[in-house]
């Protein structure tokens, strides 16, 4: 067969069938729900004629994971998604968990993040099969959980020596081939001033005057050490929480005094090839000014972890890797026209368990999935034809990759 009579063999309403299924499922994070939907998966898989396990996860919790195997010869491609949600927000309009469909979209918490990337790429594989194809190199696919406590699902796969010669990773770029995102941390920042009654404002040192000079400051920061302007495009620091008022304990009845003490919290972003100890070597120089235009104030910087969740590696890959060569060939041959490619935005700024794969497993691969412009929002949803074409695009991907026999 051809790969235009494999693109023709996709079975449009099945493919929907399938993300519907998923929506259905309530796979929050952390919860028996997840663990459900990943058993779902695996007995999907085995139906396939995978050679499927579940995999375990720390905290009892498991993944998915199913190999097609090669008659050999060929390259490994591996597929990456999680199965985990953000939990349901106010406004919404339909049944977070009905898998509804329109002549538009398909609706549902975690459709866009990631459950659409998830289903397209067994859709690929599932047409491919069913086509009676045979491929040289093996196709594994992962369904993760933990991906909302920084990846702990996939990391978990690497820990366990899972390797491919390559790997897709499809969280929502609204189809566009990203080949570089940051890395995150967090910090927590404390101002402490000198307090007087409004009376002698003149004579104190006031926190909440300093916070809202430096805020503006930090939000605005990139970072130094930059590799390229690619690189220096994914760096960006915000600022998230503010509290300020009287002493460590913030004290609010107190209103005439000022306030002598702010905590500020945030998060950065870094590119590959430069550091959380420099991104927070440039923010404490930023708070060394504020203290010389402030004299008397003292400023303090840490990094914050949050407890339960591992921050996620910064991810590259070359634009001349295969696996780039490969998807923009298949996206070209869907849609006519180049597929948007590098370090996009905003999906940059996330992070991705392609950071796991890249740092820890040493794989080379590429973030490309559907979703993205409706993500973590009520009514979350995806466009069907993007859904669709990712399918297409997966499978032309597959069959370049790992070749057929």
């Amino acid at each position: 067969m051809t790969p235009q009579d494999l693109l023709a063999a996709i079975d449009d309403q099945d493919c929907l069938n399938i993300l519907a299924g998923m929506a259905r499922h309530k796979s929050y994070s952390q919860t028996e729900g997840e663990k459900v939907l990943v058993a779902e998966m695996g007995r999907q898989m085995r139906e396939l004629g995978l050679e499927t396990e579940l995999t375990p996860v720390p905290g009892d919790r498991v993944n998915a994971v199913g190999r097609w195997r090669g008659t050999g010869g060929g390259k490994s491609l591996l597929f990456n998604g999680h199965v985990d949600t953000n939990p349901v927000t106010e406004g919404w309009t339909v049944d977070p968990w009905g898998g509804k469909v329109d002549d538009k979209f398909i609706y549902g918490i975690g459709v866009s993040n990631m459950k659409a990337g998830d289903a397209a790429y067994l859709c690929a594989v599932k047409t491919l099969i069913r086509a009676g194809v045979k491929l040289k190199g093996d196709v594994i696919l992962t369904f993760v959980v933990g991906e909302l406590q920084g990846g702990v699902g996939t990391r978990a796969l690497m820990e366990q020596g899972l390797r491919a010669d390559y790997f897709v990773n499809s969280e929502p770029t609204d189809l566009a081939a990203m080949t570089m995102h940051a890395a995150a941390f967090t910090f927590l920042i404390e101002l402490i001033g000198d307090t007087r009654h409004l009376s002698k404002r003149e004579e104190a040192i006031d926190a909440i005057t300093a916070a809202v000079d430096i805020i503006p400051r930090l939000n605005a920061m990139t970072f130094s050490g930059a590799l390229s302007p690619d690189h220096l495009r994914i760096n960006r620091c915000h600022v998230g929480v503010v509290h300020g008022a009287l002493g460590r304990e913030l004290h609010e009845w107190r209103a005439p005094q000022v306030a002598d003490f702010v905590r500020i919290k945030g998060s950065g972003r870094y590119a590959p090839g430069q550091t959380q100890e420099g991104a927070m070597a440039d923010m404490r120089r930023e708070l060394d000014a504020l203290e010389a235009r402030f004299p008397g104030l003292r400023a303090t910087l840490e990094a914050e972890s949050v407890t339960g969740h591992r921050p996620m590696p910064a991810f590259e890959v070359r634009r001349d890797s295969p696996i780039v060569s490969a998807i923009n060939r298949a996206y070209f041959a869907v849609r006519g026209t180049a597929q948007p490619t590098g370090a996009i935005t905003p999906p940059g700024f996330y992070g991705t368990d392609a950071g796991h794969m890249y740092r820890i497993g040493g794989m080379e691969g590429i973030v490309c999935g559907p979703g993205g412009r409706y993500n973590t929002m009520p009514d979350e949803r995806v466009d069907i034809p993007d859904f669709l074409d990712m399918v297409r695009i997966y499978l032309l991907t597959i069959i370049e990759i790992c070749e057929l026999a």
